[in-house]
Formats: C-alpha cells, structure tokens, sequence
C-alpha cells in the first residue's frame, strides 16, 4: 500500500530534552546509526505531541482527527549517498489513539504502542503525563513556558536549539519486524518554538539503568511549539542491523 502524505495541525510538540553519555547513547542504536554530538553530549528525549485536523493531504479539514501522543528519540547521523544526514531514531512510539494505533505501520509509517495520558494546560504552563498501556512505560513533565533558554548545556540560546532541532525532521522508527525502520519527515513552513523551564520530569525510559548508568542521561531543556499546520511525509524503510 502505498502511504500517503498527511497534513495536520501541531497543536502542540513538548520537547523535552536530556544530554547523554555518547556510550549510553550508542549502544541503544542500530548500525548504521550514530549519536549526533552536541557540546561533547549525545541528545535524547521525548517529544509529546498533540496533532489536529490529521488528514490526508487531498482529504477536507473537516475529516481530520485529533489526538496524543509520545516519542523516545535520539538525535542521530548516518551516512547517506550525499554525506552524513542527520535526523532522530524513535524507539517507542506511544498513542491515545485507537486509529493511531491501528494505522501506524499499516496506513502511515511509525508502529504505536497504547497509552492513556492526562493533560493539563494553559498558555504559560503545561502538564503531560501517559503510562503505556502495557506498563513498559511511564512519564510525567510539567514545565513553565518562558522568554529565553537558560541552563541548557546543548544550547547557547533559544535560537541554537531551535536550529538543531528544524534539522533533525526525519524521524526514523524502531518496527517489530526488526531489521528496519518505518520513516517520517516533518515538513513546515511556519517553524516557531518558545523556551521552557523544566519544573518537573520523570521518565521510566531515561531513569532506567539498565539503558543508561547513573549520571549518564540528564534533564537538559524543553522547547514546546504550537498550533503550527504541518505535513508528514513519509520516506522510504531503512534497513538496520
């Protein structure tokens, strides 16, 4: 089947942000995939994500859907037939959406686990929390949106971050055939983040030593934009070992 293009409305992308032991990081990737070093750090977090009006991009607004949903990325590169491309690799990837879950994979590239979220949110603070259906999973991050960026150890400023991140729009998913990766681009015409100051986070994920030693994942920032209409272009499988 052939998977369409899907236009949508960001309603709201939560990116919230740990620097990384580039060992911890590289050994949860598959070859050929590296970890992109900021400032001597690998990038990690998790992107928490409502989307409006999702569509086809021939479809109506009207027909779109809305819904929740949650990432595990990595900032990565690898070398592409142009030279080193960059993007982020998606381990888990998480829903409140029946449809989501059922399409994903099928309709549209990116396998969806079941979550139930609870949301909180005003235009200066945000609350989101999600525990996955199958209990692999648990996150809660509540942060205050403000002027600038500070703290970070990746960033310098706002602007940084939100240059690194434009850059990262392919978004290349863990599958459970195994031995490839379901791809999506996010494309926009309308890029805009605003800085956020971390209150509270907590992940099953990144808390977990096993994946990561004590000390080697570290809240770092959050980003969040809004109601920005994007589209997701799906791209071609990539083979993993």
């Amino acid at each position: 089947m052939r998977q369409p293009r899907l236009s949508s409305v960001v309603e709201r992308r939560l990116l919230v942000n740990y620097r990384v032991d580039p060992e911890a990081a590289a050994r949860l990737l598959p070859a050929p995939l590296r970890p992109q070093l900021v400032n001597g750090y690998a990038v990690a977090g998790i992107c928490l994500l409502r989307l409006g009006g999702v569509r086809p991009a021939w479809a109506p607004r009207g027909v779109g859907l809305r819904s929740e949903n949650a990432a595990h990325r990595f900032a990565v590169e690898w070398d592409g037939p142009g030279g080193v491309e960059t993007g982020v690799y998606i381990p888990r990837r998480d829903t409140a959406s029946l449809v989501n879950a059922w399409a994903g994979g099928r309709v549209f590239p990116g396998e969806h686990g079941r979550a139930d979220f609870s949301v909180r949110e005003t235009p200066r603070e945000l609350h989101v929390a999600y525990a996955t259906r199958d209990g692999g999973t648990r996150v809660s991050v509540e942060v205050e949106v403000t002027p600038e960026l500070r703290g970070s150890e990746l960033f310098e400023d706002l602007e940084g971050a939100s240059a690194f991140f434009r850059a990262g729009a392919k978004g290349f998913s863990a599958t459970a055939s195994g031995p490839r990766l379901d791809g999506m681009e996010l494309r926009t015409e309308h890029w805009a983040v605003d800085a956020c100051r971390i209150r509270s986070a907590s992940s099953s994920f990144f808390e977990d030593r096993g994946r990561f030693p004590g000390g080697s994942a570290v809240l770092d920032c959050a980003l969040v934009m809004r109601e920005v209409p994007a589209v997701w272009q799906p791209l071609p499988a990539m083979a993993v070992s």
